[in-house]
C-alpha cells in the first residue's frame, strides 16, 4: 500500500532524526572510549610515578660500607611510614639483611617480593607492572636493581601499591562518562527532532495548504457543480427550454471560475508568491451587488447599509461575503420555515444575522475551523475568517438574544479621498 505524503514526511523525519543521533553519537562514543583509554593510562602513569619516587628515595638512603648495603637510614625517613610500602632485599651476589618498610598497606608474599627483586638483580633492568596474589588481590610493583662498588647487582628495591583504590577511582570516572553519553545521547535526540520537525516544516506546511486548497475547493464548487448539473439535465430533457437555460449554465461556468480563482489566488498568497490586492472598497456596494447576483429564491434577505469605505482586496472580500450570506441561507432557519437574513453594513463591519438554531457558546470558536460543521458553519468559515485576519481584521460569532447565529466581520476603514 502507497503510504501518504504525510505519513512519508513524519517518516522523513524520524530518519532525520535517526541520522542525526546516531552520526553524533558515533562521535561521542569514539570521544568517550579516548577519555576512558586516556584516564587509564594516567591512572596507571601516577601509581608508577609514586612506586617511582618511593624507590628513589630509598636508593637514596641506602649506604655501601665496605662493599655491605647498610640500611641504618632508611627507619628514620618519613617515606617508610608512609604507603606505597617497599622493602630493600638481596638478590644476585648480594648477602646483606633484607629491610621492610615500617607501614604494611598491603600484605604481599615476601616469595613474591623475592622473586620481582631477583629479577630485577638478574636483569639489570626496573621491573615494573602488574602482579595478581592469590587472594584475588591486584598490585602495582616497581623493582629497581642495586649495584655495589664493582658494578655488580646486589638486590633490589621493590615498592608495591594497591590498585584498588585506583580501579575504584577509573571505575566510576567509566560510569560518569557513559551516563553522561546516555545523557547526550538523548539531548542530541531531542535536538534531533527539533531540528528535522524545523527542516520539513516548510513542506508540511506546502502540504496543509494543498490539502486545505484541495478541500475548500470541493467545498466552494459542489453546490455550483450540482446546479449546472441540474440545468446541463433539464436542457437535455426539454430542448425548447435550452435558450432559457444556457445563460444560466453559463452564469455558474462564470461563478465557479470566480471560486478557483478566489482559492488559487488565497494559496498564492498564503505561499508568499502573490500581495494582497489592497485598495479603497465601498463596502455597502460591494454587499448591495453581491445580493443583488446572489439567487435567494425562497429565502428574505434584506440590507441595512450606511456608506463604509475600508481598505480591502475586493475580490477576497466578496468571496467572503458571499460565504457568510450562503452559509446563513443554508443554515439560518428553522425546520419547516424559509431562511431569514439580514445584513448590516457599517464602520468597516458586515453582520450577516440569521434565524436558525444559532451556535453553542462553547462551539463558538470551533465552527470557525475548517472541518467543523456544527448548526450555522461549514467549511467556507474558514476562508472568512482567513480573510479577515489576511486584512488585520477579524470574524466573531455569537447569537442574538431572540435567537439565530450573528457573524461579524470586521474590516481596517480607509481615508476618503479628499
Amino acid at each position: 500500500m502507497r503510504r501518504s505524503a504525510a505519513d512519508r514526511l513524519r517518516r522523513l523525519r524520524l530518519l532525520l532524526t535517526g541520522m542525526f543521533t546516531a552520526i553524533n553519537a558515533a562521535g561521542l562514543v569514539v570521544f568517550a572510549g579516548l577519555a576512558v583509554a586516556n584516564n587509564s593510562d594516567r591512572t596507571w602513569s601516577e601509581l608508577d610515578g609514586e612506586l617511582s619516587r618511593v624507590t628513589a628515595v630509598a636508593s637514596r638512603l641506602v649506604q655501601l660500607d665496605q662493599g655491605t648495603l647498610v640500611t641504618g637510614y632508611l627507619p628514620s625517613d618519613p617515606a617508610s611510614n608512609e604507603c606505597p610500602q617497599f622493602a630493600v632485599l638481596p638478590a644476585g651476589a648480594g648477602s646483606f639483611a633484607p629491610y621492610y618498610s615500617a607501614r604494611t598497606c598491603v600484605q604481599v608474599p615476601a616469595e613474591t617480593l623475592g622473586g620481582l627483586a631477583a629479577k630485577a638483580a638478574e636483569t639489570g633492568f626496573s621491573q615494573h607492572g602488574t602482579v595478581q596474589l592469590t587472594n584475588d588481590r591486584e598490585v602495582r610493583v616497581r623493582a629497581d636493581p642495586i649495584r655495589n662498588s664493582t658494578g655488580q647487582h646486589i638486590g633490589a628495591i621493590v615498592a608495591v601499591a594497591d590498585t584498588a583504590s585506583a580501579r575504584a577511582a577509573h571505575v566510576r570516572f567509566v560510569w560518569l562518562v557513559v551516563g553522561g553519553c546516555v545523557l547526550l545521547i538523548g539531548a542530541l535526540a531531542l535536538v534531533g527532532h527539533v531540528l528535522s520537525t524545523r527542516a520539513i516544516r516548510p513542506a508540511a506546511a506546502a502540504l496543509e495548504q494543498q490539502e486545505v486548497l484541495l478541500a475548500e475547493t470541493a467545498h466552494d464548487l459542489r453546490t455550483p457543480v450540482a446546479s449546472l448539473r441540474a440545468v446541463a439535465e433539464t436542457a437535455m430533457r426539454h430542448p425548447d427550454t435550452q435558450a432559457e437555460f444556457v445563460p444560466r449554465a453559463v452564469q455558474l461556468a462564470a461563478q465557479m471560475g470566480d471560486i478557483i480563482e478566489s482559492l488559487l489566488v488565497r494559496a498564492r498568497l498564503a505561499a508568499g508568491v502573490d500581495q494582497l490586492a489592497v485598495q479603497p472598497v465601498w463596502l455597502d456596494q460591494l454587499v448591495g451587488v453581491l445580493v443583488d447576483d446572489t439567487d435567494t429564491t425562497g429565502a428574505s434577505v434584506t440590507v441595512t447599509a450606511a456608506p463604509t469605505l475600508v481598505r480591502a482586496d475586493p475580490q477576497l472580500v466578496r468571496r467572503a461575503i458571499a460565504n457568510l450570506l450562503d452559509n446563513a441561507l443554508r443554515y439560518g432557519r428553522q425546520p419547516g420555515q424559509p431562511a431569514t437574513v439580514h445584513i448590516t453594513v457599517a464602520n468597516g463591519r458586515v453582520t450577516v444575522a440569521d434565524h436558525g438554531p444559532g451556535v453553542a457558546d462553547e462551539l463558538a470558536d470551533e465552527v470557525l475551523d475548517r472541518f467543523r460543521s456544527t448548526g450555522s458553519s461549514g467549511l467556507g468559515l474558514s476562508i472568512v475568517r482567513w480573510v479577515a485576519q489576511a486584512h488585520g481584521g477579524r470574524l466573531d460569532v455569537y447569537n442574538a438574544d431572540e435567537g439565530g447565529a450573528i457573524f461579524e466581520l470586521t474590516l481596517p476603514l480607509a481615508e476618503p479621498a479628499r
